[in-house]
């Protein structure tokens, strides 16, 4: 019961901070007016060491966001981490990562966002290996790996910018010119943003990540850790807009949109398709975001962090219900035992589909309209819509399992809508994630987008959404997933279900690492830098010492011979 006060209160703290945030932002958008904090921490080489915050309504609003969404799952977690014995450190963990986040959103200096980015890969690897088995431990070195990737890019981007006596993104803007330095430090924040994104080729550690808790799941992989990333080049992108950079984004992202929506049709773990639609989400924003739509892309990331919260915390009800079961094709006819949590799970999933007039129809419609008018190939026309069609072939799939198909779990098994604590904060997710699209795109938007485009073009949307829904139906019906293992050749499923072979890939990969660190260790640490290095030159001076030395002592007996014959000399004359 105390873990219930606990997480209540600090709910409602939380709950009040982030709307003062919110509030605050859209004060910041009307007045138009930002402030810029520096605090300088010392000086080496006429290069400025500051501490920097930047409170703009782009901070304050999504700080707000994630702020509402963190106090939701804590008071989530409360019942759903009840039986752990371990809830004061998984509740210390949670809010380390909403500081670290915090840290992120607030910062426009890249030593400062450093501090934040690694807190963040930090703490994630340890809430991924919170559930202490094989599994969670090679999940979270997936992640570990993966994410270190784009700190040493952050690392070489601080390293590279020393001599430009700054590391504000605002000097990119005004001072930079195209020139080696301004393509080097875009190449390497952009990589490191594809890697905190988990975009390709380092897709592999987000579903891997479904291994830490649910409620983890809801605030990491929705709102915080994966759109950091997003936010970094949303902040930076002066650096990559109208270059070479932006077709390359472009090519990146709708790759991992169709790969994460493909997968998702062939996965029957339930955490892992919601994983793949926040991928193929994820790759939407960075679609958007090349095409130089920043407030776009910003838009759609919060209202995605809305409705993927309460999809995963209903995911969460589910798995809680069902004793740990993540495999959906044991789970079924949940609309009668768990009518509740059912229509959240609905309303969550038309969310992401973007039905109109609930919160995701307002940012991904404008998104495809925005490049509808301004389509550069047939490929990326393609690619995107047959994307979205597959989004809503995945999300129909996905209810039919839960809701229409026939209960296969445990005979005796019965499950129901008994957790008010749960149930309280998702219903309250679900309804700001309605809601939420709609407030704002009136706030943000200060005047709307009108886009005026062919009936045809218009129709194109809701046709590969009916096709996408047809074809989610018919994989639910007649298992077209298990025809295709038991009659067709099973090495499509096997390859599509294992996104193309890249965890393979990335743990080949990190494998030759691990195999030659060891010897690299001792050919160059302790070989030939020790040769060249710390043994060589005490070798060396020893050397050149015991050769002084025998100068020294022949010195010493020549002149002693010479003042002996000269004393002599003397004697006789």
């Amino acid at each position: 019961m105390l873990g219930y006060w606990f997480g209540f209160f600090l709910m409602f703290y939380f709950v009040l901070i982030g709307l003062i945030f919110v509030v605050f932002g859209f004060y910041f958008i009307l007045v138009d007016v930002n402030y810029f904090i520096e605090y300088e921490v010392f000086m080496f080489n006429s290069v400025q060491f500051v501490m920097t915050l930047l409170f703009d309504w782009i901070s304050l609003i999504f700080m707000g966001i994630v702020i509402f969404i963190s106090s939701l799952i804590i008071y989530y977690s409360s019942d759903y981490m009840l039986e752990d014995s371990c809830f004061n450190r998984f509740i210390l963990l949670v809010l380390l990562f909403v500081f670290s986040m915090m840290l992120l959103i607030l910062s426009p200096n890249l030593i400062s966002i450093l501090l934040g980015w690694d807190g963040l890969g930090l703490i994630s690897y340890c809430l991924v290996i919170y559930y202490q088995n094989i599994k969670a431990f090679n999940s979270g070195m997936i992640t570990a790996l993966s994410n270190r990737v784009g700190d040493s890019m952050l690392l070489m981007s601080i390293a590279w910018s020393f001599s430009y006596g700054s590391w504000n993104y605002f000097m990119y803007i005004d001072f930079f010119f195209i020139n080696f330095d301004f393509n080097l430090i875009s190449f390497l924040i952009i990589i490191a943003a594809l890697t905190k994104s988990a975009q390709l080729p380092f897709s592999a550690w987000l579903p891997a990540a479904m291994a830490a808790p649910t409620p983890v799941s809801s605030l990491v992989h929705s709102s915080t850790l994966v759109t950091a990333g997003i936010y970094l080049l949303i902040r930076f992108n002066p650096l990559y807009v109208n270059s070479f950079f932006s077709f390359f984004l472009i090519f990146i992202s709708l790759i991992t949109m169709f790969l994460a929506s493909f997968c998702a049709n062939f996965e029957y773990d339930l955490k892992k398709i919601i994983a793949f639609s926040t991928l193929s989400q994820l790759g939407l924003m960075m679609f958007i975001l090349s095409f130089g739509h920043i407030y776009m892309a910003y838009f759609h990331l919060l209202v995605h962090a809305l409705f993927k919260a309460s999809l995963f915390m209903c995911s969460g009800m589910i798995i809680h219900c069902f004793k740990d079961c993540q495999d959906i094709r044991y789970l079924g006819n949940l609309f009668i035992q768990m009518p509740l949590i059912s229509i959240c799970i609905i309303i969550s999933s038309f969310c992401l589909c973007g039905v109109p007039f609930l919160s995701g129809f307002y940012s991904k419609d404008l998104i495809l309209d925005i490049f509808s008018s301004g389509w550069f190939s047939m490929f990326s026309y393609f690619i995107m819509y047959f994307s979205i069609g597959l989004t809503v072939s995945y999300s129909i799939r996905l209810i039919y399992y839960l809701m229409v198909k026939d209960f296969s779990f445990c005979s005796f098994h019965s499950c129901f809508d008994v957790s008010l604590v749960m149930l309280f904060s998702t219903s309250l997710m679900v309804v700001v994630s309605i809601f939420g699209g709609c407030l704002l795109s009136w706030i943000i938007f200060s005047t709307p987008y009108f886009l005026l485009l062919p009936l045809i073009m218009k129709l194109m949307i809701l046709f590969f959404c009916f096709v996408g829904g047809m074809v989610g139906y018919y994989l639910g019906v007649y298992g077209l997933c298990d025809f295709m293992i038991n009659y067709f050749y099973s090495g499509i499923f096997v390859f599509f279900g294992n996104m193309w072979f890249i965890p393979f890939l990335s743990c080949s990969t990190s494998y030759y690492f691990f195999y030659f660190g060891p010897v690299v260790f001792n050919i160059v640490d302790f070989g030939w830098f020790e040769f060249i290095g710390g043994q060589g030159v005490s070798l060396l001076m020893f050397y050149f010492s015991s050769i002084n030395q025998i100068i020294q002592i022949s010195i010493f007996n020549l002149f002693f011979i010479m003042v002996s014959i000269w004393f002599f000399i003397l004697f006789i004359f």
